[in-house]
């Protein structure tokens, strides 16, 4: 497992998004991901900086080993194997079972959820405030 900071960057007022979040925070045992909404500054610079526009919510976004000279940023299908690899155990397992999938096909698998998302789980009307425990691992804006 890495020790490097992930970032990940999500849509904040998806439903879904959010209880991925807390999926994610509640078997990161190494300590290894932080979160930034797609709607903030910090997500727009950065994902520029990456040739991505944030504004589009068109998925999810993992820059994997941050700051790092081996930052890379993950999109879709991409993206969720790599937070399953991190998670380790049974996680680690079922990224491995969906390298078996092209990432083309995973992507369409990905953009069928994504979507259909609001229509499935529904959307918040504003970014939720994390809870306590969990707003230590938000990247503010400007950091």
């Amino acid at each position: 497992m890495s020790t490097s900071k992930h970032l990940l960057f999500f849509d904040g007022v998806c439903v879904l998004c959010n209880h991925t979040v807390h999926f994610i925070h509640a078997r990161d045992r190494q300590d290894v991901f932080l979160f930034a909404q797609l709607q903030g500054s910090l997500a727009r610079d950065l994902l520029a900086r990456h040739g991505k526009d944030a504004a589009a919510l068109d998925g999810v976004y993992l820059l994997a080993d941050r700051g790092s000279a081996n930052e890379r940023l993950l999109w879709k299908y991409a993206a969720v194997r790599f937070v399953l690899r991190q998670l380790g155990g049974a996680w680690k397992g079922l990224s491995v079972l969906m390298g078996v999938l092209p990432a083309r096909v995973g992507d369409f698998f990905y953009d069928l959820v994504a979507g259909n998302r609001y229509r499935l789980v529904g959307k918040y009307e504003q970014c939720p405030l994390p809870p306590p425990e969990l707003r230590r691992k938000f990247v503010a804006d400007g950091e």
